[in-house]
């Protein structure tokens, strides 16, 4: 039986890349910085991500059910990810100093250092412990920035020199 060590070795070669997921209303909005956003079905088209129980973006979720998601380009700083990635938004305004417009579903879109978006309502969720994994039909999407390179989570660490912060899907 391998231990947590080895594990997170393991873990370190699946590919992923960075995506800011927002969540908003009329109340409330807020955005965080994920590496789990993925496709699980074409028709209808769904995606999933995974988000920490205890995050703000969690608990506007559950009340509005709905999310965007925005893929990351490589020409993302260290501050500007740290602006979704390293600071809670129950005590930090993290659109205070980011463009946005709101789109179909109510979510804030950030054009600024990303290729594309959708906004997706969620249709199940699943209790998977730290976090919870929401499935979203895709209600909208277009592109803002075509033919620029995506962020990965391995150019995050290997020529950014990212940390991964306390709370993210795992730890490497």
């Amino acid at each position: 039986m391998m231990t947590g060590p080895q594990i997170n070795q393991g873990l370190q070669y699946i590919t992923y890349g960075l995506y800011i997921v927002t969540v908003g209303d009329e109340r409330q909005k807020n955005g965080m910085i994920l590496n789990t956003v993925f496709q699980v079905t074409a028709e209808p088209p769904q995606v999933a991500i995974s988000v920490n129980k205890q995050s703000l973006t969690h608990e506007i979720l559950l009340r509005t059910r709905c999310f965007a998601a925005m893929p990351l380009d490589q020409t993302a700083t260290l501050p500007f990810i740290g602006t979704f990635g390293f600071r809670t938004g129950r005590t930090f305004d993290k659109f205070s100093k980011v463009p946005f417009t709101t789109g179909a579903l109510g979510c804030p879109l950030v054009r600024l250092h990303t290729l594309s978006y959708l906004e997706a309502q969620v249709k199940h969720t699943l209790d998977v412990g730290t976090h919870t994994l929401f499935v979203g039909e895709v209600k909208d999407a277009g592109i803002f920035n075509d033919g620029a390179l995506p962020l990965t989570y391995e150019y995050y660490h290997h020529v950014i020199k990212g940390k991964v912060p306390p709370g993210a899907t795992h730890q490497f």
